[in-house]
């Protein structure tokens, strides 16, 4: 319950911010007097577009830690932790990057990665992965993991969605705008948006969110295949990695939560392939297999 209500206060505080920001930048007056200033409605639309989404990268690693529960290995306490921490260490050492923050949480098969920057993240593993694995297998996921972050997924991720929500926000009410107007081309005396112009928006931003859902998809898709390409590299031999995922066909993987969901090893292909965030296993086995 706590999770869920963290959820929500996030996002709620995420769009008082930016309703905050389009008021105090005078961007929500992008219609007045029945004409559309297009440029008024291009900065507003970057605002809604880019800001959600780097707002939530700026708290990916708060939200993750959140929503999973996933708890920081600041000191090991056992055997498995120390290996776990030098593995992660090594591999970053290997990648180049600064040394992430090292979690575990409760759960079944799964592992992420997420944060701001290659400076600045997070690499978790579930309690189920690591007792389903051998540690060459788990160490070919951490390898996964680590090559996310040195890739700049996150990143990368984050401004596609910033891009493709600007289309989203900026088509929507450009169409609702002409779709009102024709509606009332006869009524003189009325003035603002009607309520064409409001069903218009919805529908259409319900619309172009599928669209643009299957854009970043694809492109999450992609990268999934250079990671499971870098870990082969930072293994110096493809098996393991090769291994590690034949092993998650065997196993009942385990869900994570939306927030994450896309930087987990595991996802869900299938009849709704192009809604997922991961190819399915057997493709990326295919793939590093040629």
């Amino acid at each position: 319950m706590k999770r869920i209500f963290l959820f929500l206060a996030t996002n709620l505080a995420i769009m008082v911010v930016l309703g905050i920001t389009v008021h105090l930048l005078g961007l929500n007056k992008f219609m007045a007097g029945g004409q559309l200033n297009l440029l008024t409605l291009l900065g507003f639309s970057l605002v809604l577009g880019f800001g959600g989404a780097f707002i939530s990268l700026l708290m990916s690693k708060t939200i993750a830690k959140w929503s999973t529960g996933a708890q920081v290995i600041d000191q090991p306490r056992n055997e498995t932790e120390r290996w776990l921490m030098s593995t992660v260490e090594r591999l970053a050492n290997r990648a180049n990057i600064p040394m992430p923050e090292v979690a575990i949480f409760e759960g079944a098969p799964n592992a992420f990665a997420t944060g701001p920057s290659k400076s600045n993240s997070l690499v978790a593993v579930s309690t189920g992965l690591l007792q389903s694995m051998t540690r060459e297998e788990a160490e070919a996921v951490m390898a996964h993991e680590v090559a996310h972050v040195a890739n700049g997924d996150m990143v990368t991720l984050t401004l596609i969605q910033g891009v493709v929500n600007t289309f989203v926000v900026f088509i929507a009410r450009v169409v609702g705008f002409f779709v009102d107007q024709a509606l009332r081309k006869n009524d003189e005396e009325s003035s603002g948006t009607g309520i064409g112009y409001f069903v218009t928006v919805m529908v259409m931003e319900i619309t172009l969110g599928i669209l643009a859902s299957i854009i970043v998809m694809y492109f999450s898709r992609q990268r999934e295949y250079r990671a499971d390409a870098g870990a082969a590299e930072l293994m110096g031999n493809r098996q393991p990695m090769i291994n590690a995922l034949r092993r998650l066909g065997n196993l009942q993987s385990g869900e994570l939560p939306s927030q994450v969901a896309a930087s987990g090893i595991a996802g869900k292909g299938g009849v709704m392939s192009l809604f997922s965030s991961h190819p399915a296993l057997e493709d990326r086995i295919a793939a590093l297999s040629r």
